[in-house]
């Protein structure tokens, strides 16, 4: 009989070679991309197929709250959890040897829980393969190392580095800048390698603190799993350090905020060939058709892009965010970029996604605006060759504006779901709602003695 241990990656095997596996958490990630699920001794893992969750919990809220489901019922049915060995690895943070699984969200007769992140972005997957074609996806991540914050009224600040000195802005690409908390980056490399998983670079950003990954191109659900893990990981690499690691869009005032750029490809999977180019090294109509549903239906996928009202403290005008749907060749003011590459690597980055993005409805959001255009075969406007920041757009400016965009977009919410559009949808204005009931420090000090 086969072992279940023989099916999971070799890094996976490798970490528990010669040591006793003693837990095994069986986690999915619900609508903000938080872990959830149970943890067991490896003993009982080994003997149980499956195990159960409610599906409420795509009805939290990222304060905890519950919001109304959408079709009247909140009886909470079971879940069923199904274990996707490929995905089994290291949590190397914790003090017994441990593995983390991801696992499938089926229901009781065996058919994928819409609403689960990770089976909406199957889902778009699914679409391209129908129609021959492979999506592939090359992820950047965004975030921030700051100082602990402890108490949510106070600011947050750089963490300290090495050299006693705060963390200083405006230091992209500087060697020097990341040296500075090497020893949270040290660790960020160990837990991959311990992982199994592959960076492709690691760089300063602009902002105090701010540090971008690179992942290799490759498959939209594996590389969403690696994002989910690599959250985790970050977090724990940084509180091993006395800082913090934060994915929020906007952490520190006056500093840019962070992205998730999300470069896209597609291939033939008749011919293996990059179908945005064509033989002799042109850019296809497919190319075109591409960036065009980019174009059209992005404001509806904002919402999963920008998920909190914080997100929208990124988009602004002149701060390294772009805040518009242009399209050019090596021009980073514009929202969709098409880099500089040969023939076979042709591509467009996405560069709206913010890193506080559910990685997985992110980068199926994303692409399902793509596929849209593929199969609506629309052509995008004339390329920006200039400075796009300062052109007007249709995209939505606050939470509530990019629900109603994508409660009216019907093909979009087809292609993404419409089960699972409205759960979404739920959650967010409850959070929306449970937002406006917050007074801030601006309207404590500006108007409480003023209007």
């Amino acid at each position: 009989m086969t072992k279940w241990t023989d099916q999971i990656p070799q890094a996976a095997r490798d970490y528990i070679a010669d040591r006793r596996l003693d837990e095994v958490e069986c986690i999915i990630a619900d609508i903000a991309g938080v872990a959830r699920g149970k943890a067991m001794p490896a003993s009982k893992f080994a003997t149980q197929a499956n195990y159960f969750l409610p599906n409420s919990i795509f009805l939290q809220t990222i304060t905890g709250e519950w919001a109304d489901n959408p079709s009247g019922l909140f009886t909470e049915p079971d879940m069923v959890l199904v274990p996707d060995y490929s995905t089994a690895t290291a949590a190397p943070w914790t003090a017994d040897i441990t593995l983390q699984v991801i696992h499938h969200a089926q229901d009781q007769q065996g058919i994928p829980v819409p609403t689960a992140p990770r089976n909406v972005l199957q889902r778009i997957v699914d679409l391209y393969n129908a129609r021959g074609w492979q999506p592939v996806v090359a992820p950047e991540m965004e975030f921030f190392l700051t100082a602990r914050n402890l108490d949510p009224n106070q600011p947050v600040i750089p963490p300290m580095g090495r050299s006693g000195r705060r963390a200083q802005g405006k230091q992209a690409y500087s060697m020097s800048a990341i040296d500075e908390y090497g020893k949270v980056i040290d660790d960020i490399y160990d837990f991959a390698e311990a992982q199994g998983m592959e960076i492709d670079g690691i760089l300063q950003e602009g902002g105090a603190g701010q540090v971008e990954i690179n992942l290799a191109h490759g498959d939209p659900v594996r590389l969403a799993d690696e994002i989910f893990f690599f959250k985790r990981l970050i977090r724990e690499a940084a509180l091993r350090h006395d800082c913090f690691a934060t994915f929020m869009a906007k952490p520190i005032e006056g500093e840019p905020g962070s992205a998730m750029h999300i470069h896209h490809s597609v291939v033939s999977t008749e011919t293996g060939k990059n179908i945005f180019s064509a033989a002799d090294g042109t850019e296809t109509e497919a190319f075109m058709h591409f960036i065009a549903g980019m174009q059209n239906h992005l404001p509806g996928a904002v919402a999963l892009l920008a998920p909190y009202v914080n997100s929208y403290r990124r988009y602004v005008p002149d701060f390294a965010a772009p805040i518009n749907l242009e399209w050019g060749r090596d021009n980073r003011t514009t929202g969709l970029r098409v880099p500089i590459s040969g023939p076979e690597a042709r591509r467009l980055e996405n560069r709206l996604a913010g890193m506080d993005c559910n990685p997985y409805l992110g980068i199926a959001a994303s692409l399902a605006c793509g596929y849209l255009g593929l199969v609506e075969g629309t052509m995008p406007r004339a390329e920006c060759t200039g400075d796009a920041y300062n052109i007007e757009t249709d995209l939505p400016y606050t939470l509530g504006d990019a629900l109603d965009l994508l409660e009216g977009d019907a093909a979009l919410r087809e292609v993404l779901g419409d089960e699972f559009c409205k759960v979404y949808d739920s959650v967010k204005r409850n959070e929306y709602k449970e937002f406006l009931q917050v007074i801030s420090p601006w309207e404590r000090e500006h108007l409480l003695l003023n209007v």
